[in-house]
């Protein structure tokens, strides 16, 4: 079962940066490989959201339920329904001198088995590469912000 892990300095505070994290319906707009992200139910803490990403030309839909520490800064998601058998993981924002280290996790079956040994290593990379694309995404966009409060 693959397993990515992306981490990445941010120069700006965890309270500037975990708002962008958390308006999951605005990643379409500065992520280029997803399509949608639609909040179908608010409760508390958690919202359940349907999302729809395009992979080298290859539509990749999910449903995913998301956690909400406000107060640690931390956000747990896992996928209730869609196009893979897990998806899971977390976002973790940590106070690093001059900033915050933020890091995504992503813990990933895409069900199946019988070329898993073939596919996972390049499933991996992928998710990797777009992992770390999200990361870029929101360094530039708290980066932007952060000129514009100037």
């Amino acid at each position: 079962m693959p397993y990515v892990e992306v981490t990445m300095p941010i120069y700006s505070e965890a309270s500037k940066i975990y708002p962008i994290i958390k308006d999951m319906e605005e990643y379409p707009e500065f992520m280029k490989d997803l399509v949608s992200v639609k909040v179908i139910e608010r409760q508390g803490n958690t919202t359940l959201s349907k999302w729809v990403s395009n992979v080298d030309g290859r539509i990749i839909k999910w449903t995913e339920r998301d956690i909400f520490d406000d107060k640690n800064l931390h956000i747990v998601y896992s996928q209730t329904e869609g196009d893979m058998q897990r998806f899971e993981g977390e976002w973790i924002l940590t106070v690093i001198p001059d900033g915050t280290e933020i890091k995504l996790t992503v813990d990933f079956e895409f069900g199946i088995p019988m070329i898993a040994g073939l596919l996972n290593p390049i499933l991996k990379k992928k998710v990797r590469d777009n992992s770390m694309n999200m990361l870029k995404a929101i360094k530039q966009k708290t980066e932007k912000n952060e000129d514009v409060e100037r």
